[in-house]
Formats: structure tokens, sequence, C-alpha cells
């Protein structure tokens, strides 16, 4: 994720004061958690398969467009999507990076439930950073990237086992968008031009806003997962989630609260970050929000290891993926039980 360079999102100006890669406003505010309400039976979520899922990512090697080992984990996310029971389809494209580089990229979609009017959007970008430039002593090389993508894109997998395999199956339609290219923002050492609408960064899914895989298509809400399977994880209320779906950012925080993962989704407003929530917002005008792995606490607001050699599977922790996937598949369950 990254902050904008682009005239396209002027509105947002009046909050960000500087446009480097991955920096925030921190917000003192605080939101009121929603009443309770009674809980759907809901289906277990697996932590152990979700971290398979995301191990299985990792092991294809970096996700890095153009390469062998992204054109093969597309390949193994198109069959997994397949196999739980998602019309699948594929978004090619060929965006140019900020220094000119054309990529082969694709958007993966998956739709269970086609026929149901009210949808729910999951998604996640899948591609990994092309180089560590967080980490001081290996700014130029490739990473494992566990956490920044697979761990989203495994969440996502383990609700759609989950669901597929239970005999009580949500009524609400889902769709899953995994955005291709969301990582290949330039580095802050590069001092050239970027004429990209988002300062090279989020392409997936500004195409995709841009290119809806069914005409007029629409979702009541989106989720958007990104890092979410640290050690440590913290989940605060982006300005943009709480600018544009406020009531869905409340919901799926307190439902979080009721099922015991205070300690993961804190009751604390955040600053603006620039994710892939943000071209949807805009372009498509779905509302979404993010999860996102946000510790305005800690010193290192992404965590330590966010684009250093650290994101490897050392710390995807199953206590996290539980606490988010348990609380997006009751969510989905509750849906369920709400007439639109």
């Amino acid at each position: 994720m990254n902050f904008l360079k682009t005239t396209s999102y002027l509105f947002l100006l009046a909050y960000l004061t500087n446009f480097i890669s991955c920096k925030e406003k921190p917000s003192s505010e605080q939101t009121e958690t929603s009443e309770q309400v009674k809980l759907a039976a809901t289906p277990t979520f697996n932590a152990d398969s979700a971290y398979f899922f995301v191990e299985k990512q990792v092991k294809f090697g970096p996700r890095i467009p153009n390469t062998a080992a992204h054109i093969k984990c597309g390949d193994y996310l198109v069959a997994t999507l397949k196999k739980y029971g998602c019309e699948v389809i594929e978004q090619k494209f060929k965006p140019v990076t900020y220094d000119g580089k054309v990529l082969n990229a694709r958007n993966i979609i998956g739709s269970i439930n086609p026929q149901a009017t009210k949808r729910i959007l999951l998604a996640s970008h899948w591609d990994t950073r092309p180089f560590s430039d967080e980490d001081s002593t290996a700014r130029t090389k490739t990473f494992d990237s566990a956490n920044d993508g697979p761990s989203g894109v495994g969440v996502i997998f383990e609700i759609l086992r989950t669901i597929q395999a239970s005999g009580q199956k949500p009524t609400v339609g889902i769709d899953v968008v995994f955005f291709d290219v969301e990582d290949w923002g330039p580095p802050d050492s590069y001092k050239g031009a970027v004429n990209d609408a988002n300062g090279g960064w989020l392409m997936g899914s500004e195409y995709w806003s841009r290119n809806l895989h069914k005409p007029n298509y629409s979702a009541y809400f989106g989720i958007l997962l990104d890092m979410v399977g640290g050690k440590g994880a913290t989940f605060t209320k982006d300005e943009i989630s709480r600018q544009y779906a406020p009531a869905v950012v409340n919901n799926v925080w307190a439902i979080a609260s009721q099922l015991g993962y205070s300690q993961y989704f804190l009751n604390q407003d955040f600053g603006n970050i620039t994710d892939d929530h943000v071209p949807v917002n805009v372009n498509a005008k779905i509302n979404m929000i993010d999860i996102c792995d946000l510790r305005p606490n800690s010193g290192s607001t992404f965590g330590d290891y966010h684009h250093t050699q650290k994101d490897n599977m050392s710390i995807i922790d199953k206590g996290t993926l539980k606490a988010v996937g348990q609380t997006l598949l009751q969510v989905l369950y509750q849906e369920s039980t709400v007439q639109q």
C-alpha cells in the first residue's frame, strides 16, 4: 500500500500531508462500538488450513509479475477458486511501472452463489513487491512477502473452503477479487517522474475499478484484507474506511469484539492509508473497508517486517488468521439473516 499522487483523488488532499510510501496521519478520535447482536450460527474457521494456504503461495517463490513464480501461483489461485465452487474470471492487463516496465498482470475473480442479488465483496492483493526496499541491508533483494498478500488470500481461501464443506451456507452471494500489481510503487530513493494515477501503486485495483469484470457490477459492501496474519497484529479503523463505509466498519469491529477478538480489532480510529479499497470506493462506488495491520503505538506502524526480509512464514501467526477469518465468516452469516 502507499499514498497516492493523483488529481483524480484531490479530495484526499485535505487529509494527506505526505505522499511517502507507507506513512500515515494518526487520529486520536474514537468510535463507539455498536450494541451486541444475536450471533447467527456459523461454522468454525480452521487456522491450520489458512496457514497452509499462506505457505503454499510462499513456496512458489516471490510472486513478482513477469516471473515463473507469478504465473504458477496465479494458476494455483484460479484452480483453488474453482475447487471451492467459484465461477472464475481472469482479467488480464498490461500495466506500465513507474520506470517503464510493461507487466503481464491478471486480476483473478471468483464468485459463489452468483444468482443472489445481495453480494459481499472480499479482496486481497496477491503479488509480491519486487524488492525489500525497507530493509537496510537488502534493499534490492527479493523477499518471501508472506504476510503482505498471501495472508489475505489464505484467509479468503479458508472461508470458501469452510463454506463449501458446511451443511449450512450463507444465502448472500460472495465475490472474491485477488488484485495484482498492488505493490510495485517506486522506492523512496527513486527521483524520477511517475505519471501514474496512484503513483505507481494499486495498479490491479485501479484497473478493475474502471473495468469491472461484469457490466454494472456492484456489491452491498466490500472488505479488503491486507497483512492479516502477522504476530501481534492490530487492526484499527482507517479514515478512508470510516469515510465511505462507517456502518460496515463498526459492524465488523463489533462482531470481532463479541467473538472475543478485541485484542486484534482495536476500537481505535486511525488516519489515512491508501490501499486497494480507495479505487474501489472512488471509481467503482462500492463501499469497501480495509482490515489492515496498523500498529500506531509500536513505533513501526506497519510492523518492522514490512517490505523487508523479515516478512516470511516465521511471522505468520495462526491466532491472527483465526481472529480475522472467524470474524469474516460471522459477518457473512450475519448478512444472510438480514434483508437488504
